[in-house]
């Protein structure tokens, strides 16, 4: 009889060895609410599988983090069917602040950080508060497309590779610059042929778009090391809300807002998703698989935002634009490898 029952037991994992993965997928997610000193007793109270290691950890986390951004041009689009293409860029901020400083609040955590901190916080508020959402917003606003904007971003591991290195002390190895360069080369070559040989004002709105996401994320990362990334984007966002709500509010009494379900649906996900969500699991991505290694999960970035492209707005796109995509996606297959 006990023979029997073992047997029939044998497809399926042991309750030791299922108990010990549930255990370690619950010390991971946990670990993102907690300050790191505090996490690692969590972590080292867990065997966790190879699989499941710190560098591999950060890969997965931060693409979780890049398929909550690939959703933005799109929605960005959306929303600026009915407000001001200012008004998006400020507003999701804004919005995004107060939802942060209700979290902070329900978690019972101070709504200032430490005054030492300030410094790294007004970089990230410049990054991916005002300067990203601002800089592609008006490319978009001036005639760029989803899928165009997408695979020009593309050059933003590169950027955040090169941040990592200044600001955070990181050495890749030489097959990763390669990599890295090899993804910048191919989009550089796309965005060229696109626009018969000359960076259009849209290309180089969309540069200053992709430096300034790269500073923010580098800083971001590095903060989130000691403290959970949660908590960073929404210090960020609650320190940034004495700019935005003035900003928002003036924006929205002086623009025409059109309120279509298209348009609030937009808004909706560049505020909630793409200017708060997505940030938990990216910086705390970057700071378990290093910024310049993690950070190359979004090269996968210009292929999701296609898909979404193509599933939602049915924009057409190129051969140039998928070969430019999966070329990328190949750099990071081995930025993956190639481990700082």
């Amino acid at each position: 009889m006990i023979s029997r029952l073992d047997g029939s037991r044998a497809p399926g994992p042991t309750r030791p060895a299922s108990s010990r993965s549930i255990a370690a997928i619950w010390a991971i997610l946990l670990s993102l609410f907690m300050k790191r000193q505090n996490s690692a007793t969590a972590a080292d109270g867990v065997a966790l599988p190879p699989v499941l290691d710190r560098a591999a950890q950060g890969t997965a986390l931060a693409f979780l983090g890049v398929l909550a951004f690939s959703g933005s041009f799109p929605a960005t689009v959306y929303a600026m069917e009915g407000f001001h293409p200012w008004l998006v860029a400020i507003g999701r901020a804004g919005i995004a602040g107060f939802i942060a400083l209700a979290c902070l609040k329900l978690a019972k955590i101070p709504i200032i950080p430490q005054r030492c901190d300030w410094p790294s916080y007004a970089l990230i508020s410049l990054g991916v508060v005002f300067g990203f959402p601002v800089f592609s917003g008006l490319a978009l606003a001036l005639g760029a497309s989803t899928s165009h904007a997408a695979v020009v971003i593309a050059l933003l591991p590169a950027a955040t590779a090169a941040c990592a290195v200044l600001r955070a002390g990181e050495r890749p190895r030489p097959l990763f610059w390669v990599a890295c360069a090899a993804g910048a080369l191919a989009i550089t070559a796309f965005t060229l042929t696109q626009n018969q040989g000359t960076p259009t004002w849209p290309d180089l709105l969309l540069v200053g778009a992709l430096l300034s996401a790269a500073i923010g994320y580098t800083e971001g990362g590095r903060l989130s090391r000691r403290t959970p990334g949660w908590q960073v984007i929404s210090h960020t966002l609650v320190l940034s809300l004495p700019l935005t709500v003035p900003l928002t509010v003036g924006l929205a009494l002086l623009t025409p807002i059109t309120p279509t379900p298209h348009a609030m649906a937009g808004f909706a996900y560049v505020s909630l998703i793409s200017m708060f969500l997505g940030f938990i699991p990216w910086y705390a991505g970057l700071a378990r698989g290093g910024i310049a290694r993690a950070g190359q999960t979004q090269l996968t970035q210009p292929l999701l935002t296609l898909l979404w492209a193509w599933f939602l707005m049915g924009e057409r796109f190129g051969p140039a634009t998928v070969a430019a995509a999966l070329a990328v996606l190949v750099c990071v297959a081995v930025t993956q490898r190639a481990r700082t």
